[in-house]
């Protein structure tokens, strides 16, 4: 099997990425997956050890390289001996003090629900 490789979808599973293999195929599928920095649309792409698969995921940015093939999904110590995790650290966070480069210094109460809503608004992550 190491011989003619294995389908990218399929490493993904075994190697414990993502949780299933229909999770895997449409990761692939949206153009979040780069073999040796070609991005890759179809889930039957075949991949060796040696490859060098770049993830795009919703907690970041993963580069792995593969070192073997998977045969199941098995426990994650076995997972972690499928690949070599080459993602650079996260860049350290600047020594300066709370608030100062945002201006927002933080009070002695709670926010109220306008204030959540606007915090919500600035970092993204809220809804409208």
């Amino acid at each position: 099997m190491a011989e003619s490789g294995q389908r990218v979808d399929k490493w993904l599973f075994f190697a414990r990425v993502v949780k299933s293999r229909s999770l895997a195929q449409k990761l692939v599928q949206s153009g979040g997956v780069r073999v040796n920095r070609d991005k890759i649309d179809s889930a039957a792409r075949l991949v060796r050890p040696g490859d060098t698969l770049t993830i795009s995921l919703k907690s970041g940015i993963r580069i792995l390289t593969i070192r073997d093939p998977g045969v199941r999904r098995g426990p994650a110590s076995e997972a972690a001996g499928l690949f070599e995790d080459i993602t650079p650290p996260p860049p350290k966070p600047d020594d300066t003090p709370a608030g100062q480069e945002t201006g927002y210094q933080p009070s002695e109460r709670p926010p109220n629900k306008r204030e959540r809503r606007r915090l919500d608004r600035l970092r993204g992550d809220g809804y409208g």
